[in-house]
C-alpha cells in the first residue's frame, strides 16, 4: 500500500466496508476464541513469520541431503559445511549456511496424508490436524469448509489483544491457490471469519508494490470524506440492528471497525511502503516478490503484528522449465530448476531475514519457521514428466524438513533424522501437530480451549506436544 493510494472510489469503498460480510458463513462468534485471554507460562516470541514454500520443497535436495544413498536417490547436489558444526545444507544455500548457527533443522517431520497431494499437505502443515476423509473423496474439489480446523496463525491472532492499527494475522503476497482450487487450512474457519488473515497481494513484475484489494483507496474520495461516509453508515447500521439481533451482527461490527481502522491509519500505509527501506537492504533480500515479501514481513513484525505468513509466489515464467506452476512442485527438471531459480532466490531472501532480525535485536522475540505442504519423492523420476530422463521428483508427504529460528529456539542444531534414503522419519519422528504446538509454545499460548456454536468447550489441537528440547 503506497501513500498515493489514499483516495477511494465508491465501488472500492463499498467493497471495503463490506469486507467481512461475504464471509460470515465461515464461522460464528460462538465458535470464536476468547478475545483477550492471558497466556500462561513464559513467552519468548512476540511475533511469528511463517515462510511456506508452495508446491512441495524437496527436502532431500536442500536440508536433508543423502550423499551416501544410491545415485537414483541422492541427485547431484552436495552438502556443505556451515557456521554450525554438524549442520549441513545444500551447496546452493551458501548464504544460509553462514546463518546455520541460528537455525534448528527438524529433519523428521512425518506428514503423511491420505491423498499424498497438495490440498491435504497444506491442511496438515498449516493446522496440525490430519486431513479427514473428505480430502480423499473430493480431491481438488475439497475447498475450505466453515468447520475446518483453524490455521495456526489465526489461533495465535485470536489469542493476542487486537493490534491498534493492523490485523493480528497478515498473509502475503498471495492466497494459494487460484479459485476454485483455494487451499484449505489457511483460514480461521470454525474460529470465526473475524480472525481470518488480511491478504496482501504482491506482483511478480512490481516487487515493491503490495496492496490489499478490498482496502486500496482509489479515485477522488479522500480519507476525510471516507470518515464522513462512516457517519452515514453508522445510521444505516442502527436501522439494520433493529431487524437483525443475531450473533452475526457482532461479527459485522468487528469487521467494519477493522476495515475503517486500516483505511484511515497512516501507520498502515507506512508499514507497507518498502520505498522507505534503504536500497542496500532491498538488494540484500533480493528484489523479487518473495524477497520483498520477507522484507515486508520484517516491517510488519516491527509494527507489532503477531503472525505474518509469506506464501512463496510461483513465477509462471519458469513453469515450463520446472514442469510445475513455477514454484517448488518440481515434477520435472528438478535439479536445474532448484540450482538456477528456486534455491538462489530462497537463499538470498531467507538468509537476509535471519541476519536482519539478528542485527536489529529482534530475532530473540521473532519465531521464524520454514515449511511446505510436502517433501519430494526421494527416488528420482516422475512418470508424468518423462520418468528418470525427466529428472523430476513426484509428491511425497511422508517426510519433510522444517526450519526454525529465533523466538527462543536454540540455533545450530538438528532434530531427528530420516532414513538412509530420505523416505521416512527414522529418529525422533514428529508430526505437524508437534510443530504447531511448538509454535504455540514459543508464542506463550498454552490454553487452546475454544467453544462451539452451542457454547461447548473443545480443544483446538489435542494432538502433539511442543518440542521444548529445541528451546
Amino acid at each position: 500500500m503506497r501513500s498515493e493510494h489514499l483516495s477511494v472510489s465508491r465501488r472500492t469503498f463499498l467493497a471495503a466496508s463490506c469486507s467481512g460480510l461475504a464471509g460470515l458463513s465461515f464461522g460464528s462468534p460462538a465458535a470464536a476464541a476468547p478475545q483477550n485471554p492471558e497466556p500462561r507460562g513464559p513467552r519468548s516470541a512476540r511475533s511469528t513469520i511463517l515462510f511456506f514454500l508452495c508446491g512441495g520443497a524437496s527436502h532431500i535436495d536442500t536440508w536433508d541431503l543423502k550423499p551416501d544413498a544410491p545415485l537414483e536417490y541422492r541427485g547431484p547436489f552436495q552438502p556443505i559445511a556451515t557456521s554450525a558444526p554438524g549442520v549441513r545444507l545444500c551447496e546452493h544455500l551458501p548464504l544460509l549456511a553462514r546463518q546455520a548457527h541460528r537455525l534448528a533443522v527438524v529433519n523428521s517431520v512425518g506428514a503423511t496424508v491420505n491423498t499424498n497431494d497438495h490440498h491435504g499437505g497444506y491442511y496438515y502443515n498449516l493446522t496440525g490436524h490430519e486431513p479427514d476423509q473428505s480430502f480423499r473423496t473430493l480431491g481438488n474439489n475439497r475447498t475450505p469448509f466453515p468447520d475446518d480446523w483453524p490455521f495456526m496463525g489465526t489461533v495465535v491472532a485470536s489469542r493476542r489483544p487486537p493490534h491498534a492499527e493492523l490485523p493480528n494475522a497478515i498473509t502475503l503476497p498471495h492466497k494459494p491457490s487460484r479459485p476454485p482450487y483455494t487451499r484449505p487450512g489457511q483460514f480461521a474457519a470454525r474460529l470465526g471469519v473475524e480472525h481470518d488473515p488480511l491478504y496482501v497481494q504482491g506482483d511478480i513484475d512490481k516487487p515493491l508494490q503490495f496492496e490489499a484489494p478490498a482496502l486500496v483507496l482509489e479515485g477522488s474520495v479522500s480519507p476525510r470524506r471516507l470518515a464522513e461516509r462512516r457517519g452515514l453508515l453508522d445510521r444505516i447500521d442502527a436501522v439494520r440492528r433493529d431487524f437483525d439481533h443475531s450473533a452475526s451482527a457482532g461479527v459485522w461490527s468487528r469487521q467494519q471497525e477493522r476495515t475503517f481502522s486500516l483505511l484511515l491509519s497512516a501507520k498502515t500505509t507506512e508499514a507497507f511502503d518498502l520505498t522507505r527501506e534503504p536500497e542496500p537492504i532491498r538488494q540484500r533480500y533480493g528484489q523479487t516478490v518473495n524477497g520483498m515479501s520477507l522484507l515486508l514481513a520484517r516491517r510488519l513484525v516491527e509494527a507489532g503484528v503477531p503472525f505474518v505468513t509469506v506464501f512463496w509466489m510461483e513465477n509462471e515464467k519458469i513453469a515450463s522449465e520446472c514442469k510445475s506452476a513455477g514454484g517448488w512442485d518440481t515434477h520435472g527438471n528438478n535439479f536445474n530448476c532448484l540450482a538456477k531459480h528456486l534455491l538462489p532466490e530462497f537463499d538470498r531472501g531467507f538468509s537476509a531475514l535471519v541476519e536482519d532480525l539478528a542485527e536489529r535485536s529482534l530475532l530473540a522475540e521473532t519465531l521464524l519457521m520454514v515449511t511446505s505442504e510436502m517433501g519430494r519423492k526421494p527416488k528420482i523420476g516422475d512418470p508424468r514428466s518423462g520418468g528418470t530422463s525427466g529428472a523430476g521428483r513426484d509428491h511425497w508427504t511422508h517426510c519433510l524438513t522444517d526450519l526454525l529460528a529465533g523466538g527462543g529456539i536454540r540455533g545450530g542444531q538438528t532434530w531427528g533424522a530420516s532414513d538412509r534414503l530420505g523416505e521416512y522419519p527414522a529418529d525422533r519422528p514428529v508430526t505437524p501437530a508437534d510443530i504447531a504446538k511448538t509454535v504455540y509454545h514459543a508464542m506463550g499460548i498454552h490454553d487452546l480451549e475454544a467453544r462451539d456454536r452451542e457454547n461447548r468447550p473443545y480443544n483446538l489441537l489435542a494432538e502433539g506436544r511442543p518440542l521444548v528440547e529445541l528451546f
